[in-house]
């Protein structure tokens, strides 16, 4: 696939020489590479985000294959996508300070998304399974490392597809028609601590009926009840435009997580409600009922049990209340809210999870 030279006019990045790297290497493609300590390049000397990248954004590849096997065309998940690098974590080690800047720089250049991708060595760890064929001269490595490319990948074709929708919706629609059922486990439900909301279905996310969106003011709003300072906020904001006059800590996320303390008398019953905005994304006038499957033990009620919207991108509210008991052995539950709409045409699911506030210890 060609690209014209003329590069998007939003992009305000370069292409930063250094050892074994020089201007000339970046393209139409690679529209701009940066690095964050004094004595180094953006030339990737491991592969590692050279492997990440062309998950997330590789161009078609003809004749592709693994010594022979699986021949055909390769390419990333969204192959139209122009890449920049920022090389933050170098042989010298990974400091906190390099990658926040990498991540501030890429905003500052235009970058639609940030692509964070860590090797998974001994500065960092990795969430999944890590197989590691010494004998046979390969490393076949699995986690957050290699589905971050993935999932921004397709976080990119939705925001190509839907270019009006916020991050926010894009990851709603990500999560709540992503199927939550496990191969590895005979087609049982994996736990969300496991796979969080599932496995990504890219087909059904680019129409997913309802989406929980959320701006600026919403996670400030979170900030502000976590206890940031306003010097804090200000230095992620970099903006006066916010405030805490609406604090809390229940962001418009298409998930509920209900904490109790493990030291508190067992069997203690506890109540946490939430509230949730939903925008109708879908083609029109729609009809949604809710159907729970509530955590083990735990009661779930949802009021309304039906929305209803009258034309696209109208909201609708409603309220969630878990009764659940502590557990003094630390017991995780897992459960769902499933909006349907009527026609069977969308299916909107979030995942449920009660947890102790430090699940595991």
């Amino acid at each position: 696939m060609m690209y014209t030279s003329k590069l998007p006019s939003k992009w305000k990045g370069t292409c930063q020489e250094g050892q074994d790297f020089n201007s000339s290497l970046c393209n139409s493609k690679l529209i701009g590479a940066r690095y964050f300590n004094k004595v180094n390049s953006a030339r990737d000397t491991e592969g590692h985000g050279t492997h990440t990248s062309s998950t997330a954004a590789g161009n078609y590849v003809d004749g592709a294959s693994f010594f022979g096997y699986a021949n055909g065309v390769a390419r990333g998940m969204a192959p139209r996508a122009r890449v920049a690098m920022y090389k933050v974590i170098f042989e010298e080690g990974r400091y906190a300070s390099d990658v926040l800047a990498g991540m501030d720089q890429a905003v500052a250049d235009g970058g639609s998304f940030v692509l964070a991708s860590w090797i998974p060595n001994d500065y960092t760890a990795t969430v999944g399974t890590n197989m590691l064929l010494s004998s046979q001269g390969f490393n076949l490595i699995s986690g957050t490392s290699m589905a971050c490319p993935h999932a921004s990948g397709v976080a990119a074709l939705l925001k190509g597809t839907h270019p009006e929708w916020s991050h926010a919706a894009i990851r709603s629609a990500m999560m709540t028609t992503a199927n939550e059922l496990d191969v590895g486990r005979n087609f049982t439900a994996a736990s969300p601590l496991a796979m969080g909301a599932g496995h990504m279905v890219p087909n059904k996310a680019m129409d997913p009926g309802l989406v929980y969106d959320a701006a600026p003011q919403d996670y400030v709003s979170l900030l502000c009840s976590m206890n940031f300072t306003r010097n804090q906020i200000m230095t992620i904001t970099r903006s006066n435009d916010y405030n805490c006059a609406n604090s809390s800590l229940d962001l418009n996320y298409p998930s509920f997580v209900a904490f109790y303390d493990k030291n508190v008398t067992t069997g203690a019953m506890l109540k946490h409600r939430f509230r949730r905005v939903v925008t109708n994304v879908g083609g029109g006038a729609a009809t949604y009922k809710v159907k729970v499957a509530p955590p083990e033990g735990v009661k779930v009620a949802v009021w309304p049990q039906s929305l209803v919207f009258g034309k696209k991108y109208e909201q609708r509210d409603y309220y969630v209340e878990i009764v659940y008991p502590s557990d003094g052995n630390g017991l995780v539950s897992y459960g769902s809210i499933v909006w349907i709409e009527e026609s069977g045409k969308h299916i909107v699911r979030s995942p449920i999870v009660v947890s102790p506030t430090s699940a595991g210890k």
